[in-house]
């Protein structure tokens, strides 16, 4: 874990690098980003790399969205393997496919740009930037398909750094800083948070709220589950969402809802987190609460009012037009006639519709 003297000790190494980059003549770059990029490529001196990989993290902060863009696909297009090394590799491989040569081809494929990523990555912040730079490449992977190599590179160095052994699993409470708070009810993606009155209902004693973080970005959660804690199994979610519901005894719960996940960093999708974080909080209740006896999901389907509403326009399956009236949050009783009907397209949806 990053610590807060060790956080200190790098910053401190930046600033005497950029203190050696001045009095040698080479101020913080400015401008145009790509030579400033492969310079950092060629650097050798570790304090001097460090200033580098600080003023491109600082300029890149700076740039316009159209200059970033362009940044990208200057990485994508331009930092490729070394051809001849790489022919070569694969040559020697095929001829002897050993230890040797199979660590040779893996290096003589390897892009520039995961190298020059990796030096980025030493610039205090440079963290968080990638993360977010990733965001804007997979956006514009639609208009521009040549940044998909930069995509992969990108993911690939963060799948590493954000490897599951590096990850801290932290309760989210009512005590937990304000910052955490606030990006808690920003980023829920399930259930809306309606304030800081909703939220300390998602927070209260009969409730648990989870989340990964990684020490690179230590107020910023990865992803994080919401969980009641009741006595039986819930049969709908209005009255686990109510700000006004009645606080219940954690300690006599025996059932676990699980009824809210939701991943924060757009820049880290496909990088698999909400297994491992399901799975260690299960540990954990347990471990608080040995009554727990059941742990259970009231996860919504996604889409699926969508689809029904399709169903419906295309005069598609025997829809009820009463289901399309529901009020899906506040709905206490459903007629036993809508109840099968949406039972039965709801089987459909998962097992044969292509958005299941």
């Amino acid at each position: 874990m990053i610590t807060t003297q060790l956080k200190q000790a790098l910053a401190f190494v930046a600033r005497q690098g950029r203190t050696l980059f001045r009095s040698s003549k080479q101020d913080v770059p400015t401008g145009s980003i790509e030579t400033p990029a492969l310079d950092l490529l060629s650097e050798r001196g570790e304090a001097s790399s460090m200033a580098r990989a600080d003023a491109i993290i600082r300029l890149y902060a700076s740039l316009s969205k159209d200059q970033r863009e362009l940044f990208h696909l200057f990485l994508a297009l331009n930092l490729l393997p070394e051809t001849t090394r790489l022919k070569a590799a694969a040559k020697a491989y095929l001829s002897a496919p050993t230890p040797e040569t199979v660590a040779e081809l893996a290096l003589a494929s390897e892009s520039p740009r995961q190298e020059l990523i990796r030096r980025m990555n030493v610039a205090p912040g440079a963290t968080h930037l990638l993360v977010r730079m990733r965001e804007e490449v997979l956006g514009a992977l639609g208009k521009h398909p040549p940044l998909k190599p930069l995509e992969q590179d990108l993911r690939r160095m963060l799948a590493s750094w954000f490897n599951r052994g590096f990850l801290t699993l932290k309760r989210i409470d009512w005590t937990s800083s304000a910052v955490v708070l606030e990006k808690v009810i920003a980023y829920e993606a399930v259930h809306e948070i309606r304030g800081w009155d909703d939220l300390r209902r998602r927070l209260a004693p009969d409730r648990r709220c989870f989340a990964f973080f990684h020490p690179a970005l230590p107020e910023e959660p990865l992803i994080f589950v919401e969980v009641a804690l009741c006595q039986g199994l819930a049969s709908k979610i209005a009255p686990l969402l109510s700000a006004s519901a009645p606080v219940d005894d954690a300690a006599q719960a025996d059932t676990a809802i699980f009824y809210s996940i939701s991943n924060c960093q757009p820049g880290l999708r496909g990088i698999s987190f909400g297994n491992f974080l399901i799975k260690q909080v299960v540990e954990e209740l347990r471990a608080e609460l040995p009554g727990l006896k059941r742990f259970a999901t009231l996860s919504p389907v996604p889409s699926f009012r969508r689809w029904l509403t399709d169903q419906a326009a295309t005069g598609g399956d025997d829809l009820p037009a009463a289901a399309l009236d529901i009020n899906w949050a506040s709905a206490e009783r459903v007629s036993p006639a809508v109840r099968n009907a949406l039972q039965r397209l709801l089987a459909t949806y998962l097992t044969a519709s292509n958005g299941g």
